[in-house]
């Protein structure tokens, strides 16, 4: 991968809107750019720019809501410009900015056929392969080493939150996503917890408040602990890090993790590792822990099931997540 001379240098804008594990899976091609040489702009819904935000090699970070935004764009005269969301709102933004406009393939059709038809056309093919693809006439290549997240430099957590020593070992569970039909039922959580001799921490948001309280309080013991809606991304991000192993449905944590190289075990219901959406580079003892009643993604987003009306994650057993829990952490 060779550097760009200085007077050759180039200032790029990456456009990738939304949502947090989208924005973690672009920080390979964030890497490499700026490690070639380029300045490097990245344009980011407010409401997920803690997903980015502390990257190291980002230079300037744009929000979409800030006022007069185009006009500020226009003003940094781009060299090129790299939309990795590629919709409607991201045209419009990047119409005008730069002569040199590089756009994401989201392959979408292949998408709709593996959902529809249950053909394969993607090959598995990571959507971090698919970034890379759209600038690939650059030269410019993926340095294989995996995700960045990165905390602020005067991070900090308090301890009280967790109710926990997280200086000794612990299971994070991240127990929220974007659907219902993309999480683990709790009783399949509260089943496992009763088996295990080690701590939980129960991640997830505002939204998965209740589930947690319900969990812990139907868990024999109190070895399990509910975080959701008590921490930052940056805090649960870090509760990840220290832990000794991740359980995670699909959701943007899972992609923090494997940031991390954790191991993980992921849970696989209505989405599945084919869209390409798996954890990049995680753990080495990492495990995709499918649904067996549905081969097939049932649809893109999680959002539908076309087996069972609670969702076919459900069908994950019991005993099959203790038993790859106990592969990784036979102390568990």
């Amino acid at each position: 991968m060779g550097i760009i001379s200085q007077d050759k240098r180039k200032k790029i804008l990456i456009i990738r809107f939304s949502a947090i594990g989208d924005v973690v899976l672009t920080s390979p091609i964030i890497r490499v750019l700026k490690m070639s040489g380029y300045e490097v702009h990245y344009l980011v819904k407010r409401q997920f720019k803690s997903a980015i935000q502390n990257n190291q090699y980002i230079d300037k970070l744009f929000t979409l809501e800030e006022a007069g935004l185009k006009k500020r764009l226009r003003l940094e005269k781009y060299g090129m410009v790299i939309d990795l969301q590629n919709n409607l709102k991201s045209l419009k933004i990047r119409s005008g900015l730069s002569k040199d406009i590089k756009i994401v393939n989201k392959e979408n059709l292949k998408k709709l056929v593996l959902v529809r038809a249950g053909l394969d056309l993607l090959n598995s093919e990571h959507i971090v392969d698919r970034y890379f693809k759209a600038i690939e006439n650059t030269g410019v290549k993926n340095d294989g080493k995996g995700l960045d997240f990165y905390l602020s430099d005067d991070f900090k957590i308090s301890l009280n939150k967790t109710e926990y020593s997280i200086e000794q070992a612990y299971i994070a569970w991240i127990i929220g996503a974007s659907y219902p039909k993309k999480t683990l039922p709790s009783e399949h959580i509260i089943q496992t917890c009763n088996v295990l001799k080690i701590p939980v921490m129960l991640l997830g948001g505002v939204q998965d408040e209740k589930k947690g309280a319900y969990i812990v309080s139907t868990v024999i013991g109190k070895n399990v602990h509910n975080l959701c809606g008590k921490l930052s991304l940056e805090e649960s991000a870090f509760m990840v890090k220290k832990a000794s192993l991740v359980l995670s449905n699909d959701t943007g944590l899972m992609h923090i993790a494997a940031a991390y190289q954790k191991d993980i075990i992921s849970f696989w219901g209505c989405t599945k590792p084919s869209l390409g959406m798996f954890p990049y580079k995680p753990g080495e003892r990492s495990e995709e822990m499918i649904s067996p009643s549905q081969k097939a993604p049932c649809s893109k987003l999680g959002n539908r099931c076309k087996s069972d009306k609670n969702g076919c994650i459900q069908h994950i057993q019991v005993n099959d997540i203790i038993f790859e829990i106990k592969k990784v952490l036979p102390e568990a």
